[in-house]
């Protein structure tokens, strides 16, 4: 029996432009991500990913309001450090993205942002073994507690900028060279330690920083609308009633107004069909030929006017569902 190939292995340097929210996650292995874009323009997003050997190095941008839950994949078990543009802002989890905060998130742990237009951003994935060496060897391993879940450090504007400075520059360099990383040990072995240096430098400077009284309540908010959130995915095919949502959540009708307001720029419904129209874009690309049809998928999330469906589903793509479903099976049949 001949053996079975080995799968080649990724290339150092990958380069995404995204278009389309569905391929947000084509070919990612350290992250797991859902994006729903919260308003109907045309998508224009990068994605970027350079891998140093056991440390992964990742930048986002995007035009748009988004909503983003994103987890580090099991599979890896890495670390992530996730420092932000100086025009960034938006909300992760309810904290107020800041030019002088770092985010520390432990391995497979789901984060919620919601961002606005122009967000920029570089993840460095790093494995707890090998911030542990280096800490080690430093001397300095009392400095430095593995995360639980996602926590807020704060390093200065300062120090977040150069992070981010570093991260940027090594993914424009990889952007324009990627064969010094595809082809070149040594670069990726060079980068690498760079990167240990300055993400080490940057949290030496740390602390944690203690949510104000208004994050707090934006973080009370944001579980609020996570909850009804899960709800929403969970009851695909109910209608959604806002006294049910307020019974979900144990809250007035106003006070689930302003979370739905503050985190995410809209009435709750308003939110909530849009993010189920995600899923039936979702379902329409992935099904077979002859498998399903638009009115199947609609029903399946909760929509129950079809032509108040289609009429949504064009203004939040750009296109009507049945293209979408044509489009996929045009593809499936010159495959």
């Amino acid at each position: 029996m001949r053996p079975k190939p080995t799968p080649d292995p990724a290339p150092a340097v990958e380069v995404l432009d995204i278009d389309d929210t569905q391929l947000a996650q084509a070919g990612m292995e350290v992250i797991d991500m859902d994006l729903a874009q919260l308003q109907s323009t045309p998508l224009r997003a990068r994605r970027v990913i350079v891998r140093l050997d056991d440390c992964v190095v990742a930048f986002y941008a995007t035009n748009l309001r988004m909503r983003t839950r994103t987890r580090p994949s099991l599979r890896q078990g890495l670390l992530s450090f996730v420092t932000f543009g100086p025009q960034t802002t938006g909300l992760v989890d309810g904290r107020e993205i800041r030019p002088d905060r770092l985010l520390m998130v432990a391995p497979t742990t789901t984060v919620g942002f919601v961002t606005n237009p122009g967000y920029e951003s570089i993840t460095f994935l790093v494995s707890p073994e090998e911030l542990d060496r280096h800490l080690c060897i430093r001397r300095r391993q009392d400095d430095f507690h593995a995360p639980q879940g996602l926590e807020t450090l704060h390093v200065g504007a300062a120090m977040a900028g150069q992070l981010f400075a570093f991260g940027k520059s090594l993914v424009e360099l990889a952007i324009e060279q990627p064969a010094l990383f595809n082809e070149h040990a040594e670069q990726r072995a060079a980068a690498h330690s760079e990167l240990m240096e300055t993400l080490l430098d940057t949290l030496a400077s740390s602390r944690d920083a203690a949510p104000d009284r208004g994050e707090r309540t934006r973080q009370r908010q944001s579980e609020m609308v996570h909850s009804v959130e899960q709800y929403a995915l969970a009851h695909t095919d109910d209608m959604l009633y806002v006294t049910d949502l307020c019974k979900i959540v144990g809250a007035s009708e106003r006070s689930l107004e302003y979370a739905f307001t503050a985190v995410m720029g809209m009435a709750p419904k308003v939110y909530l069909a849009r993010l189920r129209l995600h899923r039936v874009r979702e379902a329409l690309l992935r099904a077979q030929p002859g498998s399903t049809t638009v009115a199947i998928e609609a029903l399946n999330w909760g929509f129950w006017h079809l032509g108040e469906f289609s009429g949504a589903y064009r203004n939040c793509f750009g296109e009507l569902p049945s293209q979408t479903l044509r489009r996929k099976h045009k593809l499936a049949t010159n495959s």
